[in-house]
């Protein structure tokens, strides 16, 4: 087997680069992965390699931190070769890409329930794989590795197997995972709300590591332990938030779809933004309802947090109880602001369990939060505010 290798040696002041592979059939999307990542002084690529056979061959030779791995390839694709390379090196850190396909969401986000830490959708055209700016397949790319890349080199280092392989346990998705610090700020709590105040609905945002944490949380809260309806912006494009809403009913038991415009929200039921749509609540005669709109994106996504947060503070008043997971930006910050002066609750993942402090460092260093929680501690607190339990 023949590898190929990145020509150029990432040099970055101080820092040794996040060794990357890139597996994916295609001998021209390969090569403007590498070339696009190499252009990064912080990343280097040190194999490209035509399918998951290739990989686990290249993993054998080279010391790679993170893998990003197609899903439709010849002779092994990637959800077969995601448990062989994770049994290797346990600790991996591999991103699924795939193209827009509901065959492709499914597989992807199956991949992350085994092991796989991230996802990132490409682009049908080459013209467009190679874009750059906010929201670009390249900078989410480079922003993904390097935040996994850290994840990656913040574990603590693993004895020596037969063979020289490290010995590593697999890790589940519920597992906390260590975090990139954004915030450094002091944690000031907010009183808890008064017993006699149940919240009439829960509202999370997620981005970054969201897929994990919210089957880790609705896993704990199965369908049923509480009457509250659950609305939820993950970032996420379109097709994706589908059959997360399917995976969401298979691994949890809650009766999940994606919002429908003018649709009447019912208890115990969760609504997820559908990509690309902004999801907000109204207010209608004895009734709320969901209204998704093409707004301009804030914080650079649609669906944003910052909405959701803002028309449900308008909506429910004090009784809503909201929830930040792991995710990069701040998105949830200005609408956790609105959320809390109109009495509601608010809670976020804690930095050691988060992928990436950014969206609950935001809220829980403003002094916006009753809790910042470890991912496993997450579920009981919000039965113990939504079911008195």
């Amino acid at each position: 087997m023949q590898l190929e290798v990145g020509t150029r040696q990432a040099q970055a002041s101080g820092t040794e680069p996040f060794r990357v592979m890139v597996v994916d059939d295609s001998a021209v999307v390969r090569g403007l992965i590498t070339r696009m990542l190499e252009g990064d002084k912080q990343i280097a690529v040190i194999a490209s390699v035509g399918n998951g056979q290739m990989a686990l061959n290249a993993l054998e030779k080279s010391d790679v931190e993170v893998v990003v791995l197609d899903v439709e390839m010849p002779v092994m694709d990637g959800l077969t070769a995601l448990p062989l390379l994770l049994k290797r090196d346990p600790d991996l850190q591999i991103i699924m890409a795939s193209t827009l396909t509901i065959k492709n969401a499914d597989v992807t986000l199956r991949a992350m329930e085994s092991g796989a830490a991230d996802y990132l959708p490409k682009p049908t055209s080459t013209k467009d794989l190679g874009g750059t700016g906010a929201g670009s397949f390249k900078d989410d790319l480079i922003a993904k590795i390097k935040a996994w890349g850290a994840v990656r080199r913040r574990k603590p280092p693993r004895a020596k197997g037969p063979g020289g392989a490290p010995e590593r346990a697999k890790i589940s998705v519920t597992a906390p995972r260590p975090t990139q610090s954004l915030y450094s700020g002091k944690i000031t709590l907010r009183p808890a709300p008064p017993i006699i105040d149940l919240p009439d609905v829960i509202a999370i945002g997620s981005s970054t590591g969201g897929p994990q944490a919210l089957f880790a949380v609705l896993g704990t809260m199965k369908g049923g332990t509480v009457k509250q309806p659950i609305l939820i912006t993950q970032h996420m494009p379109a097709t994706f938030t589908t059959i997360l809403a399917e995976h969401i009913s298979r691994l949890s038991g809650w009766e999940a779809a994606e919002g429908k415009d003018g649709e009447t929200i019912r208890s115990g039921r969760v609504y997820i933004a559908p990509g690309d749509f902004h999801m907000v609540v109204e207010n209608k005669v004895t009734e709320k309802v969901i209204r998704l709109n093409k707004n301009p994106p804030e914080n650079f996504c649609r669906p944003a947090v910052d909405p959701m947060f803002r028309s449900i503070a308008a909506a429910y008043g004090k009784k809503v109880l909201a929830l930040i997971l792991t995710g990069m930006g701040q998105d949830g910050l200005q609408g956790g602001k609105v959320l809390v002066e109109g009495g509601g609750t608010l809670v976020a993942q804690d930095e050691a369990s988060s992928v990436v402090w950014g969206m609950p460092g935001a809220v829980a260093t403003a002094g916006l939060c009753t809790a910042v929680l470890p991912l496993p501690e997450i579920a009981p607190y919000l039965l113990k505010i939504a079911a008195r339990r």
